[in-house]
């Protein structure tokens, strides 16, 4: 009996066992099944030891895994920032990815056009032509928003989706470097037909002088007009030195000042002596101006108000009055203003006036004696104080040319 009893008392101990084996593996199912993100329960034995385990595995896959999103995050981030337009495109064209700036170049949107055919949304010619390429690989050019955006449209293969090759659309706006590019060979055709103009006509007097029998007046009429000519090609010559010093020469230094009162006085003076006397010539707030200091290379201020005299006496008939004017700005700073009683600018020239050898009316400029450089000087030297140009104009009535110049480069 008492072998009986020991008996029933290890089969209660090992059915005990194996109920409490089953209970903790059911915990440790449960775990796994249900969160294994959460702690592990506390179990003993090699369950323990196994949840331990698990538990360990687990927080360094998720650490992992952590930093692999971090590091995905950074380079999305990255490529958001990238100055140039990205798009991720599949093998059939459809559009898998896109940063903010490829947004604005081809005016799509991630979340509207996620999965659509690039080919229906964007359909400049040459930006079809360039998807259509069998290789897949190259650049194009392409012009959008009536041709006010021009974009320079690469692509290029990478990787597989399974169906194909996949596709990287760079865009970068070259709008700009198209603008300068155009003006830079506008600038050279420009300069050429000026100084080639002079330099026909001094031709075509000196073969006269030498094949002509000419009588002394004759020639003295004719090294007149030869020295008009090369005075004209040294006005442009010296225009184009100034334009080229403003645009290489570091910004001035704001230290730099010199008295307003003696500037307009001299600028005066200079009109008079120009004039001869064909215009009467006024000037206005000489006295408001007394005590003013303006900063800056003097140099520069002077070319830039002495190009709005000049270019007023020039185009102003003979009688016309021309006014220099100087009065200080409620908001601080001044402004110094010419106005003329000459032929007037219509409004749709207005806003070209300052381009390089822009001309309202290009036989008149020439025959008054313009380089049509003059406006362009005033710009880039008002761009380098911060300053301004207004310009209103009235055809058949005159125009005011106005240099509005910030309080920050007056001074008491």
């Amino acid at each position: 009996m008492e072998w009986l009893g020991w008996s029933v008392a290890l089969a209660a101990g090992a059915g005990s066992a194996w109920a409490l084996e089953r209970w903790r593996l059911h915990r440790l199912l449960r775990w796994v099944g249900r969160d294994p993100a959460s702690p592990a329960p506390a179990l003993h034995g090699a369950h323990g030891e196994l949840a331990y385990r698990i538990e360990k595995a687990l927080r360094v896959r998720e650490s992992r895994a952590q930093r692999e999103r971090q590091r995905r995050e950074q380079f999305l981030q990255a490529l958001e920032a990238y100055p140039n337009g990205l798009v991720l495109l599949d093998a059939e064209d459809q559009i898998q990815w896109l940063n903010p700036v490829a947004g604005e170049h081809l005016g799509l949107d991630l979340r509207r056009d996620l999965q659509q055919n690039v080919r229906n949304l964007v359909r400049a010619p040459a930006f079809v032509e360039l998807l259509a390429r069998p290789d897949r690989e190259g650049q194009a050019l392409i012009a959008l928003h009536q041709g006010e955006l021009k974009l320079a449209v690469s692509l290029r293969r990478y990787g597989d989706d399974g169906r194909g090759a996949m596709s990287l659309l760079v865009s970068r706006d070259v709008t700009e470097s198209a603008r300068m590019e155009r003006m830079r060979r506008d600038f050279v055709a420009n300069v050429s037909h000026e100084i080639r103009s002079p330099l026909t006509v001094l031709s075509g007097f000196l073969e006269s002088l030498q094949q002509l029998p000419l009588d002394p007046d004759e020639q003295r009429h004719i090294h007149g007009l030869m020295q008009q000519q090369t005075q004209r090609m040294q006005a442009l010559v010296t225009d184009l030195l100034t334009l080229a010093q403003l645009e290489g020469s570091p910004l001035p230094v704001a230290e730099t000042r010199f008295a307003l009162r003696p500037l307009l006085e001299r600028l005066l003076a200079d009109a008079r002596a120009l004039d001869e006397g064909r215009h009467p010539i006024e000037a206005e707030g000489l006295d408001e101006a007394e005590g003013w200091q303006m900063a800056g290379p003097e140099g520069e201020w002077h070319s830039a108000f002495g190009n709005l005299v000049s270019n007023a006496l020039r185009y102003t008939p003979p009688g016309g009055r021309v006014r220099l004017q100087w009065r200080a700005l409620a908001q601080g700073g001044g402004e110094f203003a010419v106005h003329d009683e000459g032929v007037g600018i219509a409004a749709e020239h207005l806003p070209r006036l300052t381009e390089r050898f822009y001309r309202v009316d290009a036989s008149r400029s020439r025959g008054t004696g313009g380089t049509g450089l003059g406006l362009a000087i005033v710009k880039h030297v008002l761009q380098r104080h911060g300053a301004e140009l207004d310009i209103q104009s009235q055809p058949g009535v005159g125009s005011r040319f106005a240099i509005r110049v910030p309080a920050s480069q007056l001074q008491r």
